[in-house]
């Protein structure tokens, strides 16, 4: 089984926030003192961050949940709980954030420390204290622990190596990356025995560099036949593209085709790849069928390694110094303001907008007193005009969240 991840879905989950308290100062000289209940601790955030010390995403595979501490309550004397410690979720360079189902892009990790705020944690609730008015000396409400952001999402990664190795399965590029880096591919001779990209380190004189053997591509890989959408986007973010062309090939395809057919498929799936800077040469010299223009090398007697690796080298070196920093790309999801009032199929009203959802969602709807304040804050934040303005009546059913409360007109 491979260690190589290339895919995986991650369901994140921010802290849940702490409950405010209730509680009234008890002291022998104040039998009857003030509320004095403490504020709940806020959940911790999650956020996923690019490493350039994580080669895969393996550790999403087996164990997709990731959850942030919690908040803890507050307490009397006007002691608040703790806040949950954000998490963070590493990834490797290269990582591609998408909504679940639907696909879009809300993220993409490209360079080393670049970081994205995946689910918020919950808002700690208020203590009694928060309460108090000139109307209400002796809150019995406070509120409850707003609960953390969950979401799932599908990560995808896009390898970040200075070279790949493209061409046809069975050409020799694993067995050449086996004798220039210390990666060992499982090697065979038959085709598409590598179903996985490997990563070498390669140290040829003053030159260091990552080289990718990616898995064999095939005709119409670029409309993804086989499994070529998967192969091909790890061609993407390579600043080099080495093109093999196979010298013995089993099918007896001339390296002529081979050339024609691999530029095809590249530039069909993204014609700026053909810009890229790249490097032919013909494989499997000590026992080819076949001539090439182009140098020949084998990977076996390493007859031609030196100057291929001297010529690649040089080449990478150049690149990198051209390339500018990417950029990484985030979507910001600004705190969202104000609410809507729409009519659900059977009629009912519902109220939407995370100020007006988190007013229900924290509150404690067993005591009559908070309900009067749900109720007031409601009516400082123009609810019920908009319901009344919606066609409300007396008696009509609003949903909020998860919630349902009947309307009553003038409250």
């Amino acid at each position: 089984m491979s260690n190589f991840v290339d895919e995986a879905q991650l369901n994140i989950r921010g802290g849940d926030g702490g409950a405010g308290c209730i509680s009234f100062r008890r002291e022998s000289h104040t039998p009857k003192g003030g509320p004095d209940g403490g504020d709940g601790g806020s959940g911790g955030d999650i956020w996923l961050q690019a490493d350039r010390n994580v080669a895969s995403l393996l550790s999403f595979r087996d164990h997709p949940h990731r959850r942030a501490p919690s908040g803890t309550h507050g307490s009397g004397n006007q002691r608040h709980g703790a806040a949950g410690s954000d998490l963070t979720v590493y990834v490797p360079e290269g990582t591609t954030i998408r909504t679940h189902n639907a696909g879009d892009v809300i993220a993409d990790l490209i360079n080393h420390g670049d970081r994205w705020l995946a689910a918020r944690g919950g808002r700690g609730g208020r203590g009694n204290t928060r309460f108090l008015s000139n109307a209400r000396r002796a809150p019995t409400f406070a509120e409850q622990g707003e609960y953390g952001e969950e979401r799932w999402v599908e990560l995808e990664l896009r390898l970040m190596a200075d070279a790949a190795l493209v061409g046809f399965p069975n050409s020799g590029k694993s067995t050449l990356i086996a004798s220039v880096s210390a990666a060992k591919p499982k090697i065979a001779n038959y085709p598409f025995t590598t179903l996985v990209p490997n990563l070498g380190v390669v140290r040829f004189q003053d030159h260091e560099f990552v080289l990718a053997d990616i898995p064999g591509l095939i005709e119409g890989a670029a409309e993804g036949r086989g499994l070529g959408h998967r192969f091909l986007r790890h061609v993407e973010r390579t600043r080099v593209l080495v093109v093999l062309l196979d010298l013995a090939p089993m099918d007896g395809r001339t390296p002529e085709d081979q050339e024609r057919i691999l530029l095809d498929e590249l530039g069909r799936y993204r014609p700026e790849l053909l810009t890229r800077p790249r490097i032919t040469i013909g494989t499997k010299f000590d026992v080819a069928v076949f001539e090439t223009e182009y140098p020949a090398i084998s990977a076996v007697t390493h007859l031609g390694l030196d100057e291929f690796l001297g010529q690649l080298g040089t080449l990478i070196d150049s690149a990198r110094e051209e390339e500018p920093v990417s950029d990484s790309y985030v979507v910001h999801r600004p705190d969202e303001e104000g609410f809507s009032v729409t009519r659900d199929p059977d009629g009912a009203y519902r109220l939407e907008g995370r100020s007006a959802e988190r007013v229900v969602a924290m509150a404690d709807l067993t005591n009559t007193e908070a309900l009067e304040y749900i109720h007031q804050r409601f009516r400082k934040m123009g609810v019920e005009k908009a319901l009344a303005r919606a066609g409300a009546k007396e008696g009509d059913l609003v949903r909020i969240g998860d919630v349902e409360l009947e309307y009553v007109e003038g409250l």
